[in-house]
């Protein structure tokens, strides 16, 4: 590189701008504040900390006011709904669904449903700052060029037991989309969601965010089951 133009980058590199952690949760919040319905892909990892890998996909669906429904498609069927009131979780196969107030549930997929309406990530977060960069290889940074993470310490609920949150990092892209969510809790256990082809306002019919358990399944409520493994 000639030398008059390794001076030019060097003396405009700081006249770039630099996103603070405002900025990015800025254009997230208005990315999905004037949402009234949401479409993503899907994609979800859950590692032990033991070596054990799991990784599930499908579609999720959001609608205002707080209100989601996850489609699991691969590999099994699943369905988690929230729908204004309830938290639902069904596994056709176990002919189980487990059911909790949505201030009451301790997942973290739960409290996501604020990407409809008043779109506040203070709702999920106390406090959030950008990931420094990290050692290649690390977890916490951006899984692409261009987007940027944030590390939420996550508030506390009614809900949170004693496996509780360690950490969440969210990463956006340019455009303010939620792009990924690392959840780190005690042990090295970690859940990742990654999102694609988000689509917004599409007609969404009302069914998709009600929950009625089919004849002969047995409905758990999650407060009972959490006292009965204490």
């Amino acid at each position: 590189m000639p030398t008059f133009v390794f001076l030019l980058v060097v003396l405009l590199r700081p006249l770039v701008p630099t996103k603070s952690a405002h900025d990015v949760v800025h254009a997230i919040e208005t990315r999905y504040r004037g949402a009234r319905t949401l479409k993503a892909k899907f994609f979800e990892s859950y590692a032990d900390g033991k070596g054990g890998i799991s990784a599930e996909s499908g579609v999720v669906y959001f609608s205002k006011p707080g209100r989601m429904r996850w489609e699991y498609e691969s590999p099994e069927e699943k369905l988690f709904v929230v729908d204004g009131t309830n938290v639902w979780f069904y596994i056709p196969a176990d002919r189980t669904v487990t059911r909790a107030k949505i201030g009451e549930s301790a997942d973290w997929r739960t409290p996501l449903a604020f990407l409809t309406g008043k779109t506040d990530l203070g709702r999920l977060c106390r406090s959030i700052e950008l990931v420094e960069s990290q050692p290649t290889g690390k977890r916490e940074n951006p899984s692409s060029s261009g987007n940027i993470a944030l590390r939420c310490a996550p508030r506390v609920n009614s809900g949170d037991t004693g496996d509780q949150i360690k950490d969440v990092v969210l990463e956006a892209n340019a455009d303010g989309y939620l792009m990924r969510i690392l959840v780190e809790q005690p042990g090295n256990l970690t859940t990742e969601f990654r999102f694609a082809s988000w689509e917004e306002n599409l007609p969404v019919t009302e069914t998709k965010f009600h929950f009625d358990p089919p004849s002969g399944v047995t409905v758990v409520d999650e407060a009972t089951l959490a006292g009965t493994l204490r």
